[in-house]
């Protein structure tokens, strides 16, 4: 995908079309992808027939076709978004299980994107020595991708091997800085396009002088994998690096959680849908806590939210999911949200929100 999670959000025009489909990494089950996609892609066709204009409605049909044509389907993840509207044709695939549904809207669904970012966990690992370095797309314990040129980055100019460079350590010491700081202007750069978190994969004096020249050291995370793992394939090392992130993330979960219930005994707590829709635009809202799996079709009337049945989801001026707007609405005034298991929620009907004050 080459546009941005903001690039996405900020784009407000009417038929916004969003596109989630499942789909599988493994033979044969991928081979039916692009018939469950060609679906989906019927579907959008019928209801733009029904709100727009025929021609509108052809043309945006032949942009999501076209889209569709260009994917690899033997490439695919867990799932895919296709994102179409009369300036934007993008699709980007996911390691996350999703619900199949179109949505044609005045801004493009991002909640799965979003949900990518928070409850999954997308991160890069970076694997140093002082000889050579690497760097890994990973989600969960899934490999996205290793990172092609310029990595892996050879250690050719920073390092000596001669005993008269090694006999000299601070001089060692300063070559072995320089090297790990050049990497990190590369790592950075590919950060800029896709700014995850980072979790070092290496032996513990190497962590702690890239720590020490690192630009961005609140991007990256306070534990490490404490192994020389430089030569390794990328699938032990994600498997490795996946138990330690995923302590973390259980941590951090469970410190979100209690700030939920420090927010209920402190009065700080909205779970009306409508009182969040009041205070997001005062930027009253701190936080959007949300059961994973609750989506909500609804209708604004008289500025209220009136929820609606699925059933009623494709009529005319129905809002596909109120909780994808609210999500967005409130990023746009800096909040964030957490997403928690099924259930969590249960007596504030899977939704809710703590408030700034």
């Amino acid at each position: 995908m080459n546009i941005t999670l903001k690039e996405l959000k900020d784009n407000r025009t009417e038929n916004c079309i969003t596109i989630i489909a499942t789909t599988h990494r493994a033979k044969p089950d991928y081979l039916n992808d692009g018939l469950r996609l060609k679906n989906l892609i019927k579907e959008a066709q019928d209801r733009l027939m029904a709100d727009t204009s025929k021609r509108n409605a052809i043309h945006l049909v032949e942009k999501l076709n076209k889209l569709a044509a260009e994917i690899d389907h033997s490439q695919n993840l867990e799932s895919l978004m296709l994102f179409v509207n009369d300036e934007v044709a993008e699709y980007t695939r996911l390691p996350i299980k999703v619900e199949d549904r179109v949505v044609i809207d005045d801004t493009f669904a991002t909640r799965d994107l979003v949900r990518a970012m928070h409850l999954e966990t997308h991160y890069y690992i970076l694997v140093l020595s002082q000889e050579k370095i690497r760097l890994i797309e990973a989600m969960n314990d899934k490999i996205i991708q290793e990172i092609g040129k310029p990595f892996p980055i050879e250690n050719t100019q920073f390092f000596s091997k001669s005993r008269a460079a090694a006999a000299i350590a601070s001089r060692q010491t300063s070559l072995i800085a320089e090297y790990f700081n050049q990497a990190d202007k590369k790592v950075n750069d590919v950060r800029k396009d896709n700014p995850l978190p980072v979790l070092i994969c290496a032996l513990e004096e190497n962590h702690n002088e890239y720590i020490k020249v690192a630009d961005k050291k609140h991007s990256i995370f306070d534990v490490f994998l404490n192994r020389n793992k430089i030569n390794d394939t990328a699938h032990s090392i994600v498997d490795e690096s996946w138990e330690i992130v995923k302590n973390y993330v259980i941590q951090k979960n469970n410190e979100r959680k209690k700030e939920l219930k420090r927010a209920v005994g402190e009065n700080k707590f909205l779970s009306d849908t409508n009182e969040i829709w009041r205070a997001i635009p005062e930027g009253r809202i701190q936080t959007l806590f949300i059961e994973q799996g609750l989506f909500q079709p609804a209708v604004m009337k008289d500025d209220e939210i009136v929820y609606i049945s699925n059933e009623e989801r494709n009529d005319t001026g129905v809002i596909d999911d109120i909780y994808d707007e609210m999500i967005e609405a409130n990023m746009d005034f800096g909040g964030d949200v957490v997403f928690l298991p099924k259930g969590e929620l249960t007596k504030f009907n899977g939704f809710g929100a703590i408030t700034r004050y």
